[in-house]
């Protein structure tokens, strides 16, 4: 698992290069802004399509069933690209989660909401995958943390996109939500661009290569050294080995931590806002200001995760993010904000940890993990958790519904961040600056 590619192999044409990275960031903004559309438009949606004063339980239900639906969309792109390419998959995801989501805002009741969002998010899960493993295998070794990072901070740009949007439509206009959704049909468009100018990446042709003749070897009863480990099944070949098994185990832990504590505490930002700018009497779009201060800190704290990672190295600056969370988790729902300016200084800080430390799944887990595993390994990484992330956000509901505050609910999920503390250090062997494995 340690030997690398030959660099001829690993080359590509400059030009492909940038359309890779290109169509990958537009993807990944795509999807960041169809996230947090769901995130900003979810109480408009129960308001209109189940009633006003309804339980918080169906917000979090919204959630929760796109995370599930986001995790068996990732977990099957990842087997998908490492059989089929990264380039075809990118496409089908985009074009799925872009045609459910224009049908959404068409959703005359809640049922049919929640039917088209969990198309949506297996179309979402999807894309990830073969986005962030053509960018990771066609950008240089010395930086690649910082060029990961600067495909990651889309997903931020989304959210700031999203939130502008919204912004422009009207937060308390009832027909907000559908508008916001119809807009998301737009990443359809993108298909067009990938299916004209994006190239599969040679590492992934190369490992293709070598499986079909493993394969064809198997059949003849000429099998060579090796070549089980190329034929086996991607998933079952993680976890049948001992080194990939336990590395994967520990960087499970490490997005649980990551996934739970986002999905579960900082989704409740705009509401925890919005009851503070309401308490000092402020105008209703102080809340997305303070919205916007949230994902713009988010957006930097990706970018300086790619320039940590690539200095003191990927472990200690997922140590640093993770304990940065906690406290930060701590601080925003822990304390009385009399003060507004403050209240969103404070969310933007909370932004840069909880939000930015999301690049290290991009980067970290496909350098530990082989080519004709990587696609498989990163979305196990990036999506498994996230069962327990929809498990995490019907909690926040309920203990927000049963306790009365989404402080309570923030404060108890969100010491999940101690696990992140915990296994940052220990997940796996320092990567930095290394040539991805063969």
């Amino acid at each position: 698992m340690t030997a690398t590619v030959p660099a001829a192999v690993a080359a590509a044409p400059a030009k492909v290069r940038r359309a890779n990275f290109a169509s990958a960031w537009l993807g990944w903004m795509l999807d960041g802004f169809e996230t947090y559309s769901i995130v900003l438009v979810g109480s408009l949606v129960v308001a209109d399509l189940i009633g006003q004063g309804a339980s918080p339980l169906y917000f979090g239900t919204i959630l929760a069933v796109q995370l599930v639906a986001w995790a068996i969309g990732g977990l099957t792109s990842g087997v998908l690209i490492d059989y089929f390419g990264r380039r075809r998959v990118l496409m089908v995801s985009i074009l799925t989660y872009a045609i459910a989501t224009g049908l959404a805002a068409l959703s005359p009741n809640f049922t049919i909401f929640l039917i088209l969002r969990i198309i949506a998010g297996l179309g979402m899960g999807a894309e990830w995958g073969p986005g962030s493993a053509l960018v990771a295998e066609t950008w240089s070794d010395r930086t690649r943390g910082r060029g990961i990072a600067l495909l990651q901070c889309a997903f931020g740009v989304g959210f700031l996109v999203a939130t502008g949007v919204f912004w422009l439509l009207g937060p308390t206009d009832p027909g907000t939500w559908r508008w916001l959704l119809a807009i998301g049909a737009l990443p359809a468009l993108v298909v067009l661009f990938v299916r004209r100018r994006v190239g599969e990446s040679p590492l992934w042709q190369e490992s293709d290569k070598r499986r079909r003749e493993a394969n064809a070897r198997a059949q003849r009863g000429e099998a060579r050294e090796g070549d089980r480990a190329l034929t086996t099944f991607t998933l079952r070949a993680i976890f049948a080995d001992r080194v990939s098994r336990g590395r994967m185990l520990k960087l499970l832990a490490l997005s649980t931590a990551s996934l739970v504590g986002w999905w579960a505490v900082s989704t409740w930002v705009p509401q925890y806002a919005g009851a503070a700018v309401k308490a000092a009497g402020a105008a209703p779009t102080t809340t997305t200001l303070i919205v916007v201060a949230y994902n713009a800190g988010g957006v930097v704290g990706w970018l300086v995760w790619g320039l940590l990672a690539d200095t003191i190295g990927r472990r200690w600056a997922l140590f640093g993010y993770f304990a940065g969370a906690l406290v930060l988790t701590w601080v925003l729902f822990g304390f009385h904000w009399g003060s507004l300016g403050l209240l969103t200084l404070v969310v933007a800080v909370n932004g840069f940890f909880t939000l930015g430390q999301m690049g290290w799944m991009a980067t970290y887990p496909g350098e530990l993990f082989p080519t004709h595993l990587r696609g498989s390994a990163i979305t196990v990484v990036f999506n498994a958790s996230r069962i327990f992330a929809a498990a995490g956000a019907l909690l926040s509901g309920a203990i927000v519904g049963g306790l009365g505050g989404i402080a309570t609910a923030a404060l108890v999920i969100g010491s999940i961040y101690v696990l992140g503390i915990v296994f940052s250090l220990i997940a796996g062997p320092e990567t930095k600056g290394l040539p991805l494995p063969k």
